[in-house]
């Protein structure tokens, strides 16, 4: 089976967000052009990730080009995008492996976000050869959701994936566990229960 690559270059609109109550949120990438929707599910420590990873990158590119590149120090105000996904929320894949990049000649950030894949290997040298084989295939690797952004469209991207992830429960400011409406038992405090 062939690999099934969802482009957007450019995206019309490229967002994480989430679906459900703090504590028991799904997290999405979802992107959007032309009347068609890819949404794919990931872990909040990939989100916020890579928001950072972008914002890095970023910087690095600022940095390395002398404050040529078109790409702004913060998240331009008429790029906020603080709308809900967009529904029906329809999930492609899990995600799995993400990659980076900087297109130098076309100014653009490309973002991919490959779909989890279990493996079977008996030794660690085994693993890591099938894994660099799966990464390899562009003809039949695993799904992968691909964005070309600009500048803004990227450091928007990560003002809004950050802003998510700080969106959920509040930590305890002892622990730095998150607080549940009901409260947790915290740690710190030899097992008494603290109230949010």
């Amino acid at each position: 089976m062939s690999r099934q690559v969802f482009l957007y270059d450019p995206p019309e609109r490229f967002v994480a967000g989430t679906v459900g109550l703090p504590g028991r949120r799904t997290f999405f990438l979802q992107a959007s052009a032309a009347g068609r929707v890819t949404s794919v599910a990931l872990e909040k420590t990939q989100v916020a990730a890579l928001a950072e990873r972008i914002d890095e990158l970023l910087d690095e590119v600022v940095r390395r080009t002398g404050g040529n590149a078109p790409v702004p120090a913060v998240a331009p105000p008429d790029t906020t995008d603080t709308a809900p996904l967009d529904t029906p929320i329809e999930e492609e894949f899990r995600v799995g492996t993400m990659a980076l990049a900087w297109d130098g000649e076309e100014q653009r950030m490309i973002v991919e976000a490959q779909a989890l894949v279990e493996l079977d290997a008996d030794s660690e040298e085994d693993l890591a050869e099938a894994e660099e084989r799966l990464l390899q295939d562009e003809e039949n690797g695993p799904p992968m959701l691909r964005v070309r952004l600009t500048g803004a469209q990227a450091r928007a991207f990560a003002k809004r994936a950050l802003d998510v992830v700080n969106a959920g429960r509040p930590p305890c400011p002892l622990c730095s566990l998150p607080l549940d409406p009901e409260g947790h038992v915290c740690p710190r405090q030899n097992g008494y229960r603290r109230g949010a």
